[in-house]
């Protein structure tokens, strides 16, 4: 089938609601395993001015993107967050996603007696106070804490505990294959502990992309975003603005913020890689007051700095976007904050004739899916 080119409808009038954000997806679309290699999924290319797509592999990225644009990548790592166990009082089986640690190395505390909060499943029958010992030799006694509004828990380990000894990295639910190699589900520049969750739209790149993009002139700037339950989490409320997201840090460096800055200094573009690096670089961009982007286009002296904080920002369409000209992104699921995001970047008529199309040509979703580049 040719693809239809045109611009899109127009936007909707009414106001919108979660169900504005459903579509229906063929179960056989979703990528149970990566491609090999990463860079051969398919790219589809979005060009938000005219509403033209245009078909290609990641690998060509480089010929996408001009010389003097700026790459920003999340470099967050997947912790092994995962714990299954067993309760010591009246058994059942228990499941303990560790979210981020309160107390740590540094504080006072010891590293292995951190306390973390967590999601506990089912947590309605782990009372306060439960032990759980987990699948280990010698199960290690998992201390499961207070209950809060959002439904985490308080979860202490025990001493000598380790998560790379014991925890499994928490693959998404819809990925119902075992992966044998689970750096797959890393990104090849990750390098700083603390996600639940891979920043998937990194899954694609490799180090001879990598090579390539740079000797085109693009430039790369690193920052880190530790993805949480929020990233994910179901939109269970009619308007979304009334969605919480939850907290998440986010750290961007000096160099990363001079590298960044220097770019649209020279008129390059800012090309985010992720949901996640949109949300860190617009958060940023709100705190330290920087312009609204005109007619799209962010204000070329707009320079930011470095900056560490939390962001529970939630992107819906109509947001004013301050920082990015452009995205990489994967193809989400239906009535997610995710997609909702890419709604908001790239206009939401125009996002759901580019999803009918990604459909009809049968791209692979999720998080081992294909990607989008949205410029």
């Amino acid at each position: 089938m040719e693809p239809d080119h045109s611009a899109g409808d127009e936007q909707p009038q009414h106001a919108l609601t979660v169900a504005d954000f459903e579509f229906d997806l063929p179960e056989h679309l979703i990528a149970q395993e990566p491609i090999e290699p990463r860079d051969h999924a398919r790219l589809l290319i979005v060009h938000r001015d005219s509403g033209r797509t245009e078909h290609a592999r990641f690998y060509d990225l480089p010929a996408i993107l001009n010389a003097g644009d700026a790459l920003v990548v999340n470099e967050t790592r997947v912790i092994p967050a995962r714990l299954l166990g067993t309760k010591r009082s009246g058994g059942g089986r228990v499941e303990i996603l560790l979210i981020r640690p309160l107390v740590g190395a540094g504080d006072g505390v010891e590293a292995n007696e951190r306390i973390w909060t967590a999601m506990v499943r089912p947590s309605r029958r782990v009372a306060s106070g439960s032990i759980v010992e987990v699948d280990a030799p010698g199960a290690p006694r998992v201390v499961v804490g207070q209950q809060y509004t959002d439904d985490t828990r308080l979860v202490t380990l025990p001493p000598g505990f380790s998560l790379q000894d014991v925890g499994q990295v928490p693959l998404p639910p819809y990925i119902r294959r075992e992966i044998p190699d689970l750096d797959r589900y890393q990104t090849i520049y990750a390098s700083k502990p603390g996600s639940i969750a891979a920043p998937t739209a990194g899954l694609h790149f490799t180090p001879a992309l990598m090579n390539r993009l740079e000797e085109r002139g693009i430039r790369l700037a690193r920052l880190t975003l530790d993805v949480g339950p929020g990233t994910f989490r179901p939109v269970k409320v009619d308007d979304p603005k009334d969605h919480v997201m939850g907290l998440e840090r986010y750290e961007l460096p000096e160099e990363a913020a001079q590298a960044i800055s220097q770019t649209r200094a020279d008129g390059g573009r800012i090309i985010a890689v992720g949901s996640t690096s949109v949300r860190a670089l617009e958060s940023i961009a709100i705190n330290q007051g920087l312009p609204v982007a005109r007619d799209g286009i962010p204000e070329e002296s707009a320079a930011i700095a470095a900056e560490t904080g939390e962001t529970d920002l939630l992107i819906l369409p109509g947001f004013p976007f301050r920082m990015i000209d452009g995205m990489i992104t994967n193809f989400h699921l239906p009535r997610s904050t995710l997609l909702m995001l890419v709604s908001a970047f790239a206009d939401k008529s125009l996002m759901d004739r580019v999803y009918r199309e990604a459909i009809e040509m049968e791209y692979r979703f999720y998080s081992f899916g294909d990607a989008m580049c949205v410029i």
